[in-house]
């Protein structure tokens, strides 16, 4: 069974910039930009074709999930309006 996950803190931009900086030997600024170019393409490219690999890290892909139709549900043992989404 799954455990459930405890809310991690992710690393952000500056941290992640710090972290390569200290073991490339660039300059911080240097790294924030190829993060922001990177972030730029990988969007870009995740729109166009729905699938982007980070070579040794992961792989993006969106997913197609189908609308929710409105009308009444039961919820907790209560009957809610759902609007359409």
């Amino acid at each position: 069974a799954m455990k459930a996950m405890k809310s991690v803190k992710s690393i952000s931009k500056t941290g992640l910039a710090d972290a390569v900086a200290m073991a490339t030997e660039l300059k911080k600024s240097d790294i924030m930009k190829v993060l922001t170019c990177l972030a730029e393409v990988v969007a870009k490219e995740v729109k166009k074709t729905g699938k982007v690999t980070l070579p040794g890290m992961c792989m993006i892909k969106t997913r197609l999930k189908p609308a929710t139709k409105a009308g009444k549900r039961e919820m907790f043992g209560k009957v809610c309006f759902v609007k359409a989404k």
